[in-house]
């Protein structure tokens, strides 16, 4: 390890694939794993200390100002030119190295705007949010990725791109940072990498090539009426009754309109109205999210939303409802010959710890905006990481218990081996992809 790494170290310290058939063509390792386990060894302290310190900071979609400030020093330690405040809270890296691709890496910054119920010695101090879906863990992969990447310079010629992202929670952040001139600025890349964590056992990679998340619309309707006395209902029209005959009826657009062989969900997650039991409000607001994997299906429950909203508002004889689109974001779809390409690697190295699924093979219902980073000319690629101790695994099966999943208040993942397979998978993820010096 260079002295400067060495120091950053100390610091921190204290601080289907196609096929399975392709994953086993092949080609030799860039770098022999040894020196790079002995790299992430000597990085896991700091890490996992940067790790805490995170986790028990969390900032909500936006307001990430601490985190990014701390990963954009970060970063600027290990020699990375940072950009910090494109669009909004995000922060930019770049490192050059010769000519070759560019690579970009993402992160996300943001915590969910919930209470966590963990009890970990490093849980929240901050009782309105979470880092409940795994973002912590992915900002010390990312910083630990970095580090192993600029330790095995010479190996490797080409142009890193981290980025941090904010408000991945409310798909927004990756639309914000590229409004905010992304590539124009820093220059389109020509390959995209992130990971996510989940609730299977820590060090277990899976990935796919295709559709690997649903694509998201999140909606706000507003229900227009006419306040009164509650105890006078015929002088008024009732919000609340138009928002409840929506939530119910709504349903059937899945039901009854949807091909059943096609994934798709409406969800209202919200619903406000009043403020006392005897004052009829003057209006109703939901929310709404909307899941699916084909464009059609997509398309269908946008306008059966819209179109059983409105009906519930003319049955009522009311004005016509507001509905407003607040988010969205298209499904994620994992380039074929880079996922083949990373599988193949992947299985070198971890084995009957990687999970290659077919293409055809059912994708995860949540959804990511990192598919708004792979434009055209970008091959993109997202796979998941497990982080739950395979003894608590166990544990909580005996026991009949559900584990809790991602956005659980009682989410809380393994840091070990989680992080280190972590930074290992991605960089060699990255190595995979430049060329040698």
């Amino acid at each position: 390890m260079s002295e400067i790494r060495r120091g950053w170290a100390v610091w921190l310290g204290l601080l289907s694939a196609t096929s399975l058939a392709a994953v086993s063509a092949a080609a030799p390792l860039p770098i022999a794993p040894a020196p790079v386990d002995t790299q992430i060894q000597m990085l896991l302290p700091g890490l996992e200390t940067l790790y805490q310190e995170i986790h028990e900071h969390p900032e909500i979609a936006f307001h990430e100002s601490r985190t990014a400030a701390l990963l954009a020093h970060q970063m600027r330690r290990l020699g990375f030119t940072v950009t910090e405040g494109v669009g909004g809270t995000g922060v930019v890296a770049i490192y050059e190295n010769g000519p070759g691709p560019t690579v970009l890496v993402r992160t996300e910054l943001d915590a969910l705007p919930m209470t966590e119920a963990t009890g970990l010695p490093y849980a929240s101090q901050d009782p309105t949010a979470d880092h409940s879906c795994g973002h912590d863990l992915h900002m010390a992969i990312w910083v630990g990725t970095a580090a192993t990447l600029l330790e095995f310079k010479s190996a490797w010629r080409g142009r890193l791109m981290f980025i941090a992202q904010p408000a991945e929670e409310t798909v927004s952040g990756a639309k914000a940072m590229l409004a905010d001139g992304l590539y124009a600025r820093f220059g389109k890349p020509d390959y995209a990498l992130a990971l996510h964590v989940r609730n299977s056992p820590a060090g277990h990679l899976m990935l796919k090539s295709g559709t690997w998340t649903s694509a998201v619309d999140n909606l706000q309707i507003t229900f227009k009426g006419r306040g009164a006395h509650g105890s006078m209902p015929s002088e008024s029209i009732d919000p609340v009754v138009m928002a409840a005959h929506f939530v119910t009826d709504v349903q059937s657009v899945i039901s009854r309109e949807k091909n059943a062989a096609l994934f798709g969900v409406i969800t209202v997650g919200s619903f406000q109205a009043g403020t006392v039991a005897n004052i009829i409000p003057d209006t109703a607001v939901l929310q709404l999210t909307l899941r699916s994997y084909d464009p059609k299906v997509r398309a269908l429950l946008l306008k059966g939303v819209k179109r059983t909203a409105s009906a519930a508002s003319a049955m009522a004889d009311a004005p016509a409802p507001q509905v407003t689109v607040t988010a969205s974001s298209a499904a994620v779809e994992n380039d074929d010959a880079l996922t083949a390409r990373t599988a193949a690697v992947f299985q070198q190295l971890f084995g009957g710890d990687l999970e290659v699924r077919p293409k055809d093979a059912e994708p995860m219902s949540a959804s990511e905006d990192f598919s708004e980073f792979g434009v055209p000319g970008v091959a993109s690629m997202d796979y998941t990481l497990g982080a739950y101790d395979p003894k608590v695994l166990a544990e909580d099966q005996a026991k009949g218990v559900p584990v809790p999943v991602n956005h659980s208040p009682l989410f809380a993942p393994a840091m070990e081996p989680t992080i280190s397979v972590g930074v290992k998978a991605m960089s060699y993820a990255v190595l995979n992809i430049l060329p040698k010096h």
